[in-house]
């Protein structure tokens, strides 16, 4: 199955670089996403161009395909599945939640010059970062990219709601599934009640796990891939026996 992997703000393809070997390791396909205006040198990208590329590999996959977004990129997966609901097989959030209709999609730090820049690590500090260690601080934020204030700023729009039947894995970095069950009961991710195939996956681990743990991440992915695959295989014999 085509995986495709979608980094958060500031990341480009290259972020799952350590991913990508256990999961083809796996016999999945990963296809990392550099999206417009993060790792292209794009500034004046739109929220619609990164959507666009994210589109772009899910119609380009033979078959059904599993979207992985990381981060503020959960939304453009949850995106991604209202626009091709019968394409998208799975999404897997890895340390975010989707953004609900009409919100902005990722408008939290200052933006400067038309675009927001990677803001530092005190917003991050804590859980968050710790198991990034000081060298693995200074490697992301040397590469962070500037997002442009398009993506930034602009609002998320969900039509479909077949969506809602698209199976999502939580994959839960900084904080447990037990958290995470209870921040959904608050009301803090709206989208995700009404998902009717909804389920959890601790990797203990800070926010950015493709760093981290790039290997526990890549078959937590390839995991949920197999049991896509898998629940295809099953739904297809039922249709034809």
């Amino acid at each position: 199955m085509d995986v495709v992997l979608v980094g958060g703000l500031w990341l480009d393809g290259s972020a799952w670089e350590r991913v990508v070997p256990a999961l083809a390791a796996r016999g999945h396909r990963p296809v990392p996403v550099t999206l417009p205006g993060q790792g292209d040198g794009d500034g004046t990208a739109t929220l619609d161009d990164q959507l666009a590329a994210v589109l772009a590999a899910v119609d380009a996959a033979p078959g059904p395909v599993l979207v992985a977004g990381h981060s503020a990129a959960c939304g453009l997966a949850w995106l991604a599945a209202d626009r091709r609901p019968g394409r998208v097989a799975r999404v897997a959030l890895i340390g975010g939640v989707p953004v609900a209709d009409g919100k902005t999609y990722a408008d939290f730090f200052e933006v400067r010059d038309g675009a927001m820049p990677f803001p530092g690590w005190e917003p991050f500090a804590g859980p968050e970062s710790d198991d990034l260690g000081e060298e693995g601080r200074r490697a992301l934020e040397a590469a962070a990219v500037p997002v442009p204030e398009g993506v930034a700023r602009g609002t998320v729009r969900l039509t479909d709601p077949r969506r809602y039947d698209v199976p999502v894995l939580l994959v839960c970095a900084e904080i447990s599934p037990e958290q995470a069950r209870a921040w959904i009961a608050a009301g803090e991710a709206p989208e995700l009640p009404l998902a009717r195939h909804l389920s959890y996956a601790d990797i203990d681990s800070g926010h950015w796990p493709m760093f981290t743990r790039p290997e526990a991440l890549a078959h937590i992915l390839a995991d949920a891939a197999d049991e896509t695959e898998a629940a295809k295989g099953a739904d297809g014999a039922d249709a034809t026996g």
